[in-house]
């Protein structure tokens, strides 16, 4: 595929897997809009990713407000001229039981995880049907094939994430030629084990941490672009994908 002219919006690209994605992406020929709430920190990206060699835009977003994705989406069309991929990655993850009742927890996790992907997909969803081409990337997890203690809201939006991938996918793909990889990681080392607020669990992260190498930024960027470099008649609609040693 060729990737000079392909341009990339990433959301939660401050750190994680946004990040790693970017980086990747723009070590490939990508032009990356890197975006997220933290400009601070998407400015600290856009300069190593400048400084290798890439080219990147600093995209001040926050994906549970419509106008600002909208806003966002705009300023990266009129910079590049096109948007051809969206890699919807920003997502929260504190883990409690539902008997703690952290209802403020969950509501932020509807907002960002599940409605975010949502006012993504409606901003950029314009200027790929116009150009009948493009990918939409969607982030689920492992948590989005099984549930697990703890994580009963985290699992609920990303089973919502893989369900919205697969009827994007058939909506879409035939009549526009769009393709949707909906990719399932396991465990990786992010920022999201940052917004656990139960010591309980925040614990059992940490221990789980010395029981295996977890996965990288990058390698979930890798498989992102394993995905986004297939011919156009091909369509990788799902990646699950683990660290060796994770055996549940």
């Amino acid at each position: 595929m060729e990737t000079q002219s392909k341009i990339a919006l990433i959301t939660g690209a401050s750190s994680g897997i946004g990040a790693g994605t970017a980086k990747v992406l723009a070590a490939n020929g990508f032009k990356v809009g890197i975006a997220a709430r933290r400009i601070d920190k998407l400015n600290e990206l856009k300069n190593e990713i400048t400084l290798s060699g890439g080219e990147a835009f600093a995209i001040q977003m926050d994906v549970t407000d419509p106008e600002s994705v909208k806003h966002g989406v705009e300023e990266l069309v009129a910079a590049y001229g096109t948007i051809d991929i969206l890699v919807n990655n920003a997502g929260l993850m504190p883990l409690s039981d539902i008997e703690s009742l952290k209802v403020d927890e969950w509501n932020q996790m509807i907002d960002v995880n599940i409605k975010g992907v949502l006012n993504s997909t409606a901003a950029v969803l314009p200027y790929l049907k116009e150009q009948n081409s493009g990918h939409i990337i969607n982030m689920s997890s492992i948590a989005g094939r099984k549930v697990f203690k703890g994580l009963s809201i985290y699992c609920a939006t990303k089973f919502a994430i893989a369900a919205f991938s697969d009827g994007l996918r058939m909506e879409l793909a035939p009549k526009f030629k769009i393709r949707v990889t909906n990719i399932q990681p396991g465990a990786v080392a992010t920022e999201l084990y940052d917004h656990i607020s139960d010591a309980k669990y925040r614990d059992d992260m940490e221990q789980l941490a010395k029981q295996m190498t977890f996965l990288t930024g990058e390698d979930i960027g890798n498989s992102i672009l394993y995905a986004v470099s297939q011919p156009a008649h091909v369509n990788v609609s799902e990646v699950f994908v683990l660290p060796t040693e994770q055996g549940w």
